[in-house]
């Protein structure tokens, strides 16, 4: 039996708790990890994160806060590097 259609954004968002995304950021920056939790302003907590710039592994960190106001999209990644 397939999954209920999602209603809106914010079903999407609690499907990738604890599952692997990727945060573009205004800047071009793309943080991607386990997604914590976020909240209603789009701050985002990772774990196991790594931030990438033009496409390269630039630094690893245990945990990450991402300020909303500096998010382009968040969306979840089928696998991890």
């Amino acid at each position: 039996m397939a999954a209920p259609p999602r209603t809106n954004p914010s079903d999407f968002l609690k499907e990738l708790a604890g599952r692997p995304v990727v945060v573009k950021l205004n800047s071009g920056v793309d943080y991607r990890g386990l997604l914590s939790c976020l909240d209603g302003y789009m701050n985002i907590a990772l774990e196991q994160t790594e931030e990438y710039v033009n496409g390269q592994l630039k630094k690893k960190y245990g945990d990450a806060f991402i300020r909303g106001n500096n998010v382009l999209y968040i969306s979840g990644s089928r696998t991890r590097k």
